[in-house]
This record gives C-alpha cells, structure tokens and sequence, in this order.
C-alpha cells in the first residue's frame, strides 16, 4: 500500500471529503523530466482559475510551459479547487501547491494567470487568498510572487487593476522571452525595482508605473511547435491532441473580439502541422487529435492536410477533429472525410449566429440562406441526422421577426431532413445572448437586460413544438455579469472584490452563480451596473482605450457604421480591409 506523506502532499487528507478528488492527484505523464526546484534559476506557476478538468483543456498552458521550459526555467501549473476543497483548505490552513512540485503557490518567482473569461475572475481572488499571497497587490511584500495575468482579459486590464502586478498584452511566443529574463536578473531584488524594469518593456502594463501613454500588443509571425503534450491521469473535457493551424481570422465578423484582437492571419506550415500531430499522437497516446483555430476549415491546406492524415491516423485507429464548420459544402465535405476516421456518423454542429439573412449582413456573417439550405441538403444527403445550431439573440438592429426566424429555421431544418428520408433527424438550437466586447465593431452597444434576453429566449423556445427540435439559452442574468465585466472600469474591481468577499466563485458555473449577490455588491459600491451595459457614445473615452490591439478605432467605427447600412466587408485575405494592424506573410 502507498503511504502519502501529508506533509508535502496536505491535499491528499481531504481527497475522502471532497467530490471529484482526481482533480488534486497530479500524477500525470509528460514528455520530459521536471527541472529541479533547487536548480531553477527562475521558477514560473502557471494558473488557470478553474477547476483541472476546463484548466487542462486549455491549449495555450501547454504551449506556455513548453515555452518556460525551453528557456530551461522551471514551469508548474496550479487550478482552482472546487468550493468543497477551499472551505477544507482554509479551514485546516492548507496553502495551495503547484500541480507537479507540489511545492507552496507563493514559493514561485511569478505566479502567472490567464484570463480566459470574465465570469473567472473571483476565483483568481479566491487562489491568491488559498496562496497565501495577498489578493491586493498594494498589500505585497519583497516575499510575493509577482503576479502576472494574459489572455483576453488583459485587453480590459482596469477591471483586475487592484489584484494583478503586471498585464502581459499579447502573445506568449512575443512577451515570454522578454520578461523572463528581465525577472531572473532581478531576483532578490526591491520589488518595486522588478516592476519598473518590466514596465519598460513593450506590451507589459504595470498599473503601479503606468504614468501615460499606449500599450501595445505584441505578437509573432511564427508560433510555437508543440512535439508531445502533458497527458492528464483523468478525464478532462477536452481530451485529446491538439495542434493549432493558424492564428487570426480574416473573416471580420463583428461581435467577435478573438477574430479582431488576434490579427494578423499567420498559417503554420501543412508539413510542420502534420507532423506536430503525428508527433503528439505517437508520443501520448491519444486516440483523438484535434485541429484548433478560430476558422479551421479558412486553413489553406486543410485538404491536403486531412487526406495526407488519413492513413496515418487509420493506422493507429485514431481520429481528427474541427472545433468549428461554415455552413457551406467545403466544410461539409472536410466533416465527412473527418467521419471516415469514425465508425459511425455522430452529430454535426453550425452557427448561423442570426436567423435572418438581413442581421446576418450586420453583423458580417458572410453566410447566405442558399448556403444554408443547401449546406443542410448536403450534410442529410451524406447520412448526418442530428444538427446542433448556435446563434445569438440581442445583437444590434435585431426585430422579433429575427428572433422568429431562429424558429424557423429550425422547423425547416427538421423538415429538409425529414423530406430526405431522415426520419430519425433531431435539431438542437442553442441560443446565447449577445455581449458587446471591447476591441470590435460593436463596443459601444448596448446589451439587452436581464429581462428583454429572458423575454426573447422564451419567444424563440414558444415557437417550437416539434419534440425532436431542442431549444436552450444561456441564463440571462451570467450574460448581464459578463456584459457588464467585459466592459468595465476600475470601479468595476471594487464590485468584483466585495462579491467575492461576500462568497461569490464559480460564476460561470450555473449551480454556484448568485445574481443577488452580485447586485448587492454593486449597491455597496456604489456602481450602477447599467453603465457599463449601456449604448457608448463615438465620442466618449473608453477604459480600454490605452490598450492597441492593432486593430484602429477608425476601422472599428467604420465597421459599425456598415453594419447599420448592413454593407458586407470581405475576408481580409481577399482584400486588405484597411484595419490598421498590417499584413505578415504566411
């Protein structure tokens, strides 16, 4: 029998009172040995603020401690526990330990955080406090770890003003080799010192130095090579290979904040791809492999790339998979060759985004109702029966003849399928509500209440009665918290810091969510929350607006006053669309 010592693993004592204890064991595989903590010249924990099984689907975490490790630093990763683990832990004064070393969170140099969604942001609090590491960093000492977060949450960076040292904007492959030699310089230094000295480095806003001026958003022609992943010892969501085809999106739809702030379009070579995911699969064991990008099916060589596969993957009963498809034949015909890696047809997935064609130009979909229809005719002639449908209600400009023809839509779905000789055909419409972004077109909306999103999710689920159509939308009142988190402003940190002092965590987890605690933190704050879900006027500053993604606001204008005329802007790889940010080659 294993006999743990709880002294250096604390957290396997509370495994018995906990649900999901696999969350805390560790005990992955990886595809090098671990740097020693004593040899470390620079010690680097990675944290996701949620649980193991979301935090270990995120690619970008493998990428970054690749990247840590090739500079022959020490990288570890830490998660967020579940609320039944952080009553425990404080309860018995357990700090929180890294992944793989086991070792004590405010041990590190840096403690570096990724913004994956606004709804996460209380669970960061949440670490710093099980860390041990002060939630405010005007309250740090010399013994803090500098705390560092990225992702799309440092775009909006005054919202976490209060708690994060330093903003890293950009990509990791552009801000990583800058910073971690700067800090491994400066260990033992004062730390004020370490963060002037970051501060003078491009792309990094550190809130204590900032005296005026623009962050600019880094980012790198080439992008980093992944030859085998960490496997996880239990079940994750998203559990299997990846390897990213390109960065950007030329496409230009105008709610989405990944396809502007990640410009430019930048491929990875078809050979380089092919020969990252053999790697993978060879090194790892995964019996699934998937194609990760904003618009997989856009990558050039995405034909040749699936047909090259192919045998590869056949050979090791191994299969690829797209995360997202257009509703075009091209990308119907690419989902078959993918299901000729399978031993049957499962579901195929869509987003339309919009149900009529007239908001679908406004918000520069670039998909016509022939396309759907026959895209549709396409995927039931080939054997596919279930359908899953995603759009979005509340967007600028939209009617209740919009929103009807969500209904409709899926009522012809089913009945294309059915006239086609798909008798066993099910349709799943999934329906989320709109939230304007910073850095897009449409930052200066307004976002539906609470009330209108709820009002038009019921519409849209009145009108469909066919038992084989499933309709859901996403709870209104998380969409409100993010609609207002996504755009706020340093007041906005307050309301953040008193929800969470009051209990609030997990708020993108449905059970845990508690809308009136959120709104009794505004209150105490003094913050009325509707304006930060208002209309923005062209003129007004914005909080966001030191930050340059690349992309003008002169363009960002420009666009939403063509999607009120509802003008169309083509790919920007078929034309240069004028977006401020340049072009790199392929």
């Amino acid at each position: 029998m294993i006999e743990f010592d709880e002294f250096n693993n604390p957290e396997w004592a509370l495994m018995s009172q906990v649900s999901r204890p696999s969350r805390y064991c560790g005990s992955e595989w990886r595809p090098s040995a671990k740097i020693s903590w004593d040899d470390a010249k620079l010690r680097v924990c990675l944290a996701f603020p949620d649980v193991y099984e979301t935090g270990m689907s995120y690619y970008g975490f493998q990428i970054i401690e690749a990247l840590i490790q090739r500079e022959n630093y020490l990288a570890d990763r830490v998660y967020c526990p579940w609320p039944d683990m952080q009553e425990l832990m404080l309860s018995r004064n357990i700090p929180l330990t890294s992944t793989e070393h086991k070792r004590p969170v405010k041990d590190f140099d840096v403690l570096a955080f990724t913004l994956p969604h606004e709804t996460s942001y209380t669970n960061i609090l949440s670490m710093l406090l099980l860390s041990g590491v002060s939630v405010l960093n005007c309250a740090r000492d010399e013994n803090s770890p500098i705390v560092i977060a990225g992702g799309y949450g440092a775009y909006t960076p005054a919202v976490l003003e209060r708690f994060i040292d330093v903003f890293g904007v950009g990509e990791a492959e552009a801000l990583l080799p800058s910073l971690l030699p700067v800090v491994e310089g400066m260990r033992g230094r004062p730390r004020d010192e370490v963060l002037k000295a970051v501060a003078e480095l491009p792309g990094f806003y550190v809130p204590s130095c900032y005296s005026g001026g623009v962050i600019e958003r880094q980012y790198s022609e080439d992008f980093f090579t992944l030859s085998s992943m960490i496997v996880p010892s239990v079940s994750i969501v998203h559990d299997r290979a990846a390897v990213e085809l390109f960065r950007g999106c030329g496409r230009g739809c105008r709610f989405c904040q990944a396809g502007m702030v990640n410009r430019p379009v930048r491929e990875r070579p078809e050979s380089e791809a092919a020969k990252s995911i053999m790697d993978i699969i060879s090194s790892t064991g995964w019996e699934e492999a998937g194609l990760l990008s904003l618009a997989s099916c856009d990558y050039s060589g995405i034909e040749t790339l699936i047909d090259d596969l192919s045998p590869l993957l056949n050979e090791r009963h191994s299969k690829l998979s797209l995360p997202s498809l257009r509703m075009d034949g091209f990308s119907v015909g690419l989902a078959e060759k993918l299901e000729g890696l399978r031993s049957k047809h499962g579901g195929i997935t869509f987003a339309p985004e919009a149900g009529t064609q007239r908001l679908r130009d406004v918000i520069n979909k670039g998909i016509t109702e022939d396309m759907i229809t026959g895209c549709l005719k396409e995927i039931f002639s080939r054997g596919w029966e279930r359908v899953k449908l995603y759009f979005m209600m509340g967007l600028p400009t939209e009617t209740d003849d919009d929103l009807d023809a969500i209904a409709e839509i899926s009522h012809s779905t089913l009945k294309l399928a059915r006239s086609m000789g798909r008798k066993r055909a099910t349709v799943s419409v999934s329906v989320s509500g709109f939230v304007p972004k910073a850095h897009t077109p449409f930052q200066w909306e307004r976002q539906n209440s609470i009330d209108e999103l709820r009002e038009k999710g019921r519409r849209i689920k009145s009108q469909v009665h066919d038992r084989n159509i499933s309709v859901n939308y996403h709870e209104p009142e998380q969409t409100f918290l993010e609609g207002v988190l996504s755009r706020g402003d340093r007041r906005t940190g307050d309301v953040i810091f008193r929800a969470w002092e009051t209990g609030a965590g997990f708020d993108n987890w449905t059970e845990h969510f508690d809308l009136q605690r959120w709104l009794e933190a505004f209150e105490h704050c003094g913050v009325d929350p509707e304006n930060y879900t208002r209309e923005r006027d062209e003129a007004e500053a914005l909080p966001w607006d030191f930050v340059n993604v690349g992309v003008s606001k002169r363009f960002l204008l420009n666009e939403r006053h063509r999607a009120y005329r509802g003008e169309l802007t083509q790919d920007c790889r078929s034309g240069c669309a004028a977006c401020g940010i340049g072009c790199v080659k392929n």
